[in-house]
């Protein structure tokens, strides 16, 4: 097995575990909604799309577009803001229809979005400027 063999198995796995994470938040709403008495909100019940679309279906896309992405220097860096982001966006919207549900709101939830958001900006503004970089010195083809 090679080291482009484990980075490709390493994409595979990102998917899988955003998947699961979709289908986790898909069952922690449903389980929710039987103990909260009939009321809903549609920030849990919309919170699974984070992980599968911001997640899943990006790196799935990334992987049919960019295939070598991973072996561009600092992909990592990349990687770790970018799903930093997914998560606090995730959280964020499980906090708010959590206090949706309560009846209550705060001015602080925008802030996970807000982070979540710049986060992911980031992540993806640092590695296109990677990408342009590498394909630049002919790094990647």
């Amino acid at each position: 097995m090679s080291i482009s063999d484990i980075k490709v198995r390493s994409n595979r796995k990102t998917v899988f575990v955003y998947i699961i994470a979709s289908i986790v938040a898909l069952v922690v709403n449903s389980v929710y909604g039987i103990f909260s008495h009939g009321v809903s909100s549609g920030a849990m019940t919309w919170m699974f799309l984070y992980p599968l679309l911001g997640g899943a279906f990006f790196y799935v896309v990334m992987g049919v577009l960019i295939p070598t992405a991973n072996r561009i220097n600092g992909y990592r860096k990349f990687y770790n803001l970018y799903n930093s982001g997914i998560a606090t966006l995730t959280v964020g919207s499980f906090l708010n229809g959590i206090l949706e549900i309560a009846g209550t709101s705060s001015p602080y939830t925008i802030f996970f979005y807000f982070a979540g958001g710049l986060l992911m900006a980031v992540g993806s503004i640092a590695f296109s400027f990677k990408l342009l970089m590498a394909v630049s010195t002919k790094e990647i083809k």
